[in-house]
């Protein structure tokens, strides 16, 4: 397989994905829940590969996400814009998840 084709095969996966799964699950009565389990799946989805479902994981270089001091804004940029090796969410979730996927970052690490 060339370097190409080897850079594109993880990207492919990606959208195949997110084009075979649905987020719009939301429940009206309780909207909270739902933004918290839609940030989970999205994060599971497209997150824990790198990062693990638990944060700790930090294949390819991914940050330990239970120890970050970054704030919310930084979160959401980081996200949007990508970092390293972590490409850009910013055409690939809407903005309502790349908010609940930060919300969920944001509950790694700390006690339940």
């Amino acid at each position: 397989m060339d370097l190409n084709m080897t850079r594109l095969l993880p990207f492919a996966l990606l959208v195949l994905l997110i084009a075979c799964s649905s987020t719009s699950g939301s429940d009206p009565e309780h909207p909270i829940a739902a933004d918290k389990s839609t940030g989970q799946s999205v994060f599971n989805m497209n997150c824990s590969l790198c990062h693990g479902r638990d944060g700790k994981l930090g294949l390819n270089g991914a940050k330990d996400l239970t120890a970050s001091t970054l704030s919310k804004a930084e979160m959401l940029a980081i996200v949007r814009s990508g970092k390293g090796a972590m490409m850009p969410y910013k055409d690939v979730l809407t903005a309502k998840e790349i908010d609940a996927v930060v919300e969920h970052v944001r509950t790694l690490g700390k006690p339940k």
